[in-house]
């Protein structure tokens, strides 16, 4: 357990619930001794710290390592994107995760573990220092617990699906008692569950004073279901999902709304980061963590080149030209054409066979619009393309329009922090997992329903990227989505495999992708069959080295095992 933070106040302006961001800057302007904080004023800020750490930035050892997006964890080690920059030693800490070669002393993970443990020390104050206040009525007690218990388990979550043995803190822990640092050899699970439930039964089915980003019921009962999923515990899901679809307070929206600042908080999300860049703060409460993963020379975020698309990635959403379906098993076998080693100016041959329109909203192609930005240019806008590819980021990026608006305005990196939210749990999740619970206790019929839900969306033209200069006018290229017939969904093997490949498609560039396959089984398999090819591509991809049994954890950070005295150990037999 690391080395717990004394608590600390947060003092700026009161919450603006009608900003995009419902939480004060969170830079520790000093430590206040409890009592001053022991009221109900003083217990909702606190509060409020406890969820301005969703973003990731925050702490002390806070930046893009700890990015609410989980963009290295998740899609970096998930096969969809290549870390990039410049080279190897550009940010260098994530090159050894991408190769899956990390050791415990890395600082990358180090500042993960920190984030994600101040994270529910803050959360914990919360607890701790409401237990002294005498001016709370008993329903906000209730109510400010419950969102607390509900903050803790998702730090606590963050934490398990990136070591799995990891140390339970509760508010009994505090810095300096002397029981700081416990064990984390006991499953983690139980007291999860524990809070969450706990928080379902406290919290409205709205949020409290209609307060952005707040969690609610829904929220609550969306993340224990996930916390089922990772567990396999499919009967215990399948309610509380079911419960979620047919509330009717979640619906699916046009899918480039999920990613556009201006309609953050839409009727899709369920869970979300909140990012601000209209508080007078310099961008503090933007999405910083992101901040790397722009184009460079000239394009929107003007740096840094990372985070850059997989050609694994792109490949998956190839369809069959009649039925519009993906090929599940040789979608890889050739590539959707790409620009590998060509410059902005040499000839441009556009793709001609069919593809899934939600590839054009997820990576950004030379000849494709890139949101108003105008023709994504290609090399031009590529920092290194033999190192990362020919391909840039777009679910984390702005429009022109909104330049200087919905992104930062002063300070390094200014233009790429954005008031994008980070959406940590949409209803399209809520969705698929219902279809993964049917598919694996349930109705094969009614997860392709649940399935064909999702890909109906990715059908309507409305939703389509336009370009009325282009050869496939009045698209940007040849869409073509289909819904999977019964005749398509014969059993459970067919089923399971198109749900996966489903979550891709529709979640591609989320920071879910190396979480899905290791709660799945399949990540040295699927790792390794993504890097088989794509080493031919980029060539440092030739040092990968997946090795089951180990890889699908990281080192819990060395510091923190030494720190502990004992009390913690290294669980994975080749860290």
């Amino acid at each position: 357990m690391k080395n717990v933070k004394p608590l600390i106040i947060v003092l700026a302006a009161l919450i603006v619930a009608a900003c995009g961001k419902s939480y004060l800057d969170k830079r520790p302007l000093g430590d206040l001794d409890e009592s001053a904080l022991a009221n109900k004023k003083g217990v909702e800020r606190l509060l409020i710290g406890a969820y301005s750490l969703l973003d990731g930035i925050g702490g002390p050892k806070s930046g893009w390592f700890s990015a609410a997006s989980n963009w290295i964890y998740g899609s970096v080690c998930g096969s969809e994107a290549y870390k990039s920059g410049q080279g190897s030693d550009d940010q260098q800490p994530i090159a050894p995760l991408e190769l899956f070669t990390v050791t415990a002393n890395n600082e990358a993970i180090a500042s993960k573990w920190a984030t994600v443990y101040d994270g529910v020390q803050r959360a914990n104050d919360v607890l701790r220092v409401m237990k002294k206040a005498t001016d709370i009525p008993l329903e906000d007690q209730k109510r400010i617990a419950a969102e607390a218990r509900f903050l803790r388990a998702h730090y606590h979550f963050e934490a398990k699906k990136m070591w799995n043995d990891i140390p339970y803190v509760d508010e009994t822990v505090t810095y300096g008692s002397g029981n700081e640092f416990i064990s984390n050899t006991l499953d983690a699970w139980p007291a999860i569950e524990k809070d969450l439930i706990y928080a379902i039964e406290n919290l409205n089915d709205v949020s409290y004073a209609g307060a952005v980003g707040r969690a609610n019921k829904y929220t609550a009962l969306a993340l224990l279901a996930k916390a089922y999923m990772f567990q396999k515990k499919y009967a215990e899901a399948k309610p509380l999902l079911v419960s979620i679809i047919q509330s009717g307070k979640y619906k699916l929206v046009n899918y480039a709304d999920n990613f556009n600042p201006a309609s953050r908080n839409s009727d899709e999300s369920i869970f979300s980061a909140q990012m601000s860049v209209t508080e007078g703060d310099g961008g503090m409460n933007g999405n910083y963590g992101d901040v790397l993963n722009f184009t460079n020379n000239g394009g929107p975020g003007t740096c840094c080149g990372f985070f850059s698309p997989s050609q694994f990635l792109v490949n998956h959403f190839k369809t069959n030209s009649f039925t519009g379906l993906p090929d599940l098993d040789h979608f890889n076998d050739s590539d959707v054409w790409n620009d590998d080693g060509k410059k902005s100016s040499d000839p441009f041959n556009q793709y001609e066979e069919t593809l899934d329109p939600r590839l054009d909203w997820t990576v950004g192609r030379r000849g494709i619009p890139y949101l108003d930005w105008g023709l994504h240019p290609g090399d031009d806008w590529i920092r290194n393309q033999l190192y990362g590819g020919p391909y840039s980021p777009k679910k984390n990026v702005y429009s022109k329009e909104q330049q200087g608006k919905l992104s930062g305005t002063t300070g390094w990196g200014a233009d790429g922090i954005t008031a994008n939210n980070v959406n940590l749990i949409r209803y399209a999740d809520i969705l698929l997992w219902a279809a993964e619970v049917e598919i694996e206790i349930g109705s094969l019929e009614k997860a392709r329903e649940y399935v064909n839900l999702i890909r109906e969306r990715a059908s309507r033209t409305d939703g389509w990227v336009k370009n009325t200069n282009g050869k496939f006018a009045p698209y940007a290229a040849n869409y073509k989505v289909g819904l999977y017939q019964a005749d398509d969904w014969t059993n459970k093997e067919f089923a399971r495999k198109a749900l996966r490949y489903e979550r891709m498609l529709e979640l591609g560039m989320e920071g879910h992708r190396f979480f899905d396959l290791v709660r799945w089984g399949i990540a040295a398999e699927e790792i390794k069959a993504y890097a088989e090819k794509e080493k031919n591509l980029r060539d440092y991809l030739k040092g990968l080295d997946f090795t089951k049994g180990c890889n699908e954890y990281f080192p819990i950070p060395q510091r923190e095992i030494d720190l502990s005295g004992g009390k913690m150990v290294q669980t994975r037999p080749c860290y």
